[in-house]
């Protein structure tokens, strides 16, 4: 699929702005936006599966903030259509939306395995940092990083790669080495980077239901993007890129 025309790269400033715009004025909650995002992910995770998660095996590795919820929404919809999900989890207290997620999962039958060996999934979708990080990944969260990277399974990472910078594209040490990123709303300028380009793999953009009025707030001109798909892809993987 061609890239559509004026698609603008938001900074993380920008994306504060527009979480705070879409709950503030618009009354589009957090758990409604998590929810989009979340289902989303595991969309793109069964196309990359071939169109079927059935008999699949998807880890999913999750962080405590908002980014952990979204992959949270997606396991639990991997699990509905059939795959075998399993999930690692960041110790410590979640964030109040991702908290809920954690509920319901754990409702039906879901919880954490953190000895599950990565090199028995079929695919590992990271959702353990957001848009927010600036600097290194703590050590909790770099042992995680440096486990995805080490196994031989294809990675989807939500919104960015776990570790890189979002606004700068500058990787930390450090950063997962996704095959495909789905970004959310619009793409972070980071993710568009020289940089960034070994670590995001494939660019994919997803539909949480922002509406182009509020870009206007931000000065803002946004076509409609996903007037034939709720998920399209931005910038191919380069053919001389590896794992």
């Amino acid at each position: 699929m061609n890239k559509p025309p004026n698609i603008p790269a938001l900074t993380t400033e920008q994306m504060i702005e527009v979480d705070r715009l879409m709950i503030d004025k618009f009354g589009i909650s957090l758990l409604q936006m998590m929810e989009n995002a979340g289902a989303h992910l595991a969309e793109l995770s069964r196309q990359l599966l071939g169109g079927s998660v059935a008999g699949s095996t998807v880890c999913v590795l999750c962080g405590r903030g908002n980014n952990g919820g979204g992959g949270m929404v997606a396991a639990r919809h991997l699990h509905n259509w059939g795959a075998d999900v399993r999930i690692l989890r960041l110790a410590g207290e979640l964030k109040e939306a991702p908290a809920h997620q954690w509920r319901v999962l754990n409702t039906i039958g879901i919880w954490e395995e953190p000895d599950f060996n990565l090199n028995q999934a079929d695919i590992l979708l990271d959702a353990l940092i957001g848009y927010g990080l600036s600097g290194n990944p703590r050590p909790e969260v770099a042992r995680l990083i440096e486990k995805i990277n080490s196994s031989d399974v294809r990675v989807l990472s939500l919104d960015a790669p776990s570790g890189l910078d979002a606004n700068s594209g500058s990787p930390g040490r450090p950063t997962v080495k996704a095959q495909a990123t789905l970004s959310l709303a619009l793409p972070k300028v980071g993710l568009m980077t020289t940089d960034a380009r070994p670590f995001v793999g494939e660019l994919y953009l997803a539909d949480i239901s922002i509406p182009r009025e509020l870009y206007r707030h931000l000065g803002l001109e946004v076509d409609s993007l996903f007037s034939e798909d709720a998920i399209i892809k931005i910038v191919e993987r380069e053919s001389n890129e590896h794992k």
